[in-house]
């Protein structure tokens, strides 16, 4: 006669049994194939060097390819749609950027609301943008320069890379801040925004500060102020915004996402890596070089991060009616 399994060691086996095929238990071996970093951007961006760099990293520490996926378009959008729609198992991430968290008021119609269907994972790295003026304009601090932009109401451009993009609605937060009526001129692009800008034809750019920081130091364009929280290393001699326009901060940053529903645990021994490598020297020096400072946490920090950012670009977006190119 067959011995009847007892019911405790029954449900052992079971729930040994069921966990290879749960959550958890793909946790356990994940990655357990290739993983895509989706890049909403041209390979050879900042934002695409970024991704390859922690892409890397990944790959190293987790013993699987960590390939990027460039799939440009619609400001990061295209990219995030096809996260959104792929399986929520790990293997497909989003590099989240500042433009995410303006895309969802700058366009009216998406497929996706990305608080809701995008998880946060980590941090990566923060980026300043860099107020700079042809040297041609009276100003040599930033407090002179909002006295001269009062005092020439509509008579200033201010350049940036593009319509909706970080630079430009950091531009229009700093109309709103200071009270000043300066006259955005949109780029498609940064090169040529600064090239107009040292050619004297706009006054002002505003743009990653990792882009103009060359024609600073040689002396082609006077840089007055940081956009973020605090001063940059680059330019340490250089204040922030905030330390005139109290509260005013814009840097461009970037981080790693999933599909929602991916499992906690997933997300978690990602998060722990991505830390792990922003701690590294080695790392840390390589995102400096990339003109950023590393910006860990936890995926709750970062979500929070994503909100905040989701709320004050939202308000910024609906004061000037900003719509995409």
């Amino acid at each position: 006669m067959m011995t009847t399994m007892p019911r405790f060691l029954y449900l052992v086996a079971a729930a040994t049994a069921l966990s290879a095929f749960s959550p958890v238990g793909h946790a356990l071996v994940y990655p357990a194939r290739p993983v895509h970093i989706v890049v909403g951007f041209a390979a050879g961006g900042p934002g695409d060097v970024l991704a390859r760099v922690m892409g890397q990293r990944l790959q190293e520490r987790l013993g699987q390819p960590f390939v990027i996926e460039n799939r440009p378009g619609a400001s990061s959008n295209v990219a995030t749609e096809a996260v959104v729609n792929a399986a929520p198992d790990g293997h497909t991430l989003l590099l989240i950027v500042t433009a995410n968290t303006i895309n969802a008021t700058l366009f009216e119609q998406l497929n996706f609301n990305f608080i809701r269907d995008i998880a946060p994972v980590a941090g990566i790295s923060r980026d300043p943008n860099t107020l700079v003026v042809n040297p041609s304009v009276p100003a040599e601090t930033f407090g002179e320069f909002i006295a001269y932009a009062k005092a020439n109401p509509g008579k200033i451009s201010i350049a940036s890379p593009g319509r909706g993009t970080p630079a430009h609605v950091a531009g229009e937060l700093l109309k709103i801040m200071a009270g000043v009526d300066l006259i955005q001129v949109p780029y498609r692009g940064a090169t040529p925004a600064l090239t107009d800008v040292l050619g004297g034809q706009v006054q002002v750019y505003m743009g990653a500060g990792s882009g103009s920081l060359e024609s600073v130091k040689a002396g082609r364009l006077r840089a007055l102020a940081v956009t973020s929280e605090r001063r940059w290393q680059a330019l340490p001699d250089i204040p922030t915004i905030g330390e005139f326009l109290h509260g005013y901060e814009a840097s461009t940053w970037f981080g790693i996402g999933a599909p929602k529903n991916t499992p906690v645990e997933i997300v978690d021994k990602l998060n722990k890596e991505i830390n792990a490598g922003l701690a590294d020297d080695a790392l840390r020096a390589r995102i400096s070089q990339l003109g950023g400072t590393v910006l860990p946490g936890s995926p709750a920090d970062f979500g929070r991060l994503i909100a905040q950012e989701t709320e004050k670009w939202a308000n910024v977006v609906k004061s000037f009616a900003v719509k995409p190119d």
